[in-house]
């Protein structure tokens, strides 16, 4: 195996992780404030159709900054969709598996439905953010040769992860998902920042989307995430809630996922490409599997994740 074919796996196994790894953190968030919101596929379809809307609609006139701005109106998009599933759970009560799961269907119907109109078009890509001596370069382009995206996706998991950790605010959130009825009694407004988290969690979702439709085929095609979604979502379980683990991890499935290429550029033809293909898909469900488990080693799962908040219990 040469230096050239391993570092050609690296860029796609980064490039390909980029998605995941912005729905997971942002539902990160969303789990440590004590809600569990299934619908991720559905925010990311949402977020992917509105931002190549956007860019092809508006291309001609923005110019270079057409990606640039359908990547924050899919961010838009995703947090206005994700606002319908904080109404509902937070205003109106309603249960957060089943609600999680409607959004997900519902995202998936709309981006089909406006996405129609835009099968087999293009748009214009990201420009590179450094030189094309670096990022053309077959040795530094592992470091240089990637979208913004990728980038803005490793700064979301820091800056996140100091959030959680080291900030008064990300103390309080996390407060309000271990114990909201105590958070409540003290003083802290429990349902806005539930509001705020979900929000956050539904834009980094849109622009996970976005990153299907714009960065790895500049085109529409539908239910393009292909169920990348629930793989975000099984990540955040896999990562025992923690912001440094949910980096490895996403990038251990974007290994799974780069699999059936790889497996059959390598020789290793001895088990049917469909195994390959199925192999993340298999390890979310397994990660899914044990959602309820509450003594996983090194866990830090939130312990109101999913209950409604009921002040006067």
């Amino acid at each position: 195996m040469s230096v050239g074919f391993f570092i050609d796996a690296l860029v796609t196994v980064i490039g390909v992780t980029t998605p995941i790894l912005l729905a997971a953190i942002g539902e990160l968030v969303v789990e440590k404030s004590g809600v569990l919101n299934l619908g991720i596929e559905g925010m990311m379809l949402i977020g992917a159709v509105t931002g190549f809307a956007i860019a092809f609609n508006y291309g001609p006139d923005l110019g270079d900054w057409a990606p640039w701005v359908g990547v924050i109106a899919a961010g838009l998009a995703g947090a206005a969709s994700s606002m319908l599933f904080a109404v509902l759970v937070l205003t109106l009560g309603s249960n957060q598996v089943a609600t999680g799961l409607a959004l997900a269907i519902f995202g998936i119907g709309l981006s089909s439905l406006i996405g129609a109109s835009y099968v087999g078009m293009t748009i214009p890509q990201f420009g590179q953010l450094f030189p094309d001596s670096l990022a053309g370069d077959p040795f530094w382009r592992v470091l240089f040769g990637y979208s913004p995206l990728v980038y803005f996706a490793l700064i979301m998991v820091v800056a996140v992860g100091w959030f959680l950790t080291r900030t008064r605010a990300g103390l309080v959130l996390r407060a309000v998902g271990e114990n909201d009825v105590s958070a409540h009694s003290i003083g802290y407004p429990v349902i806005p920042i539930r509001y705020a988290a979900i929000a956050f969690g539904g834009a980094l979702a849109g622009i996970g989307g976005s990153y299907f439709s714009m960065v790895i085929t500049p085109m529409w095609a539908e239910q393009m995430t292909a169920g990348r979604g629930w793989i975000a979502l099984a990540l955040v379980v896999f990562s025992g809630w923690r912001a440094g683990r949910l980096l490895a991890g996403a990038y251990f499935f974007g290994v799974l996922m780069t699999l059936e290429l790889y497996a059959k550029a390598s020789g290793f033809s001895f088990l049917p490409s469909q195994f390959w293909a199925s192999m993340p898909y298999i390890m979310a469900v397994a990660v899914l599997a044990v959602m309820s488990a509450r003594d996983i080693t090194g866990s830090e799962a939130p312990a109101c994740l999913g209950r409604p908040f009921m002040p006067n219990s």
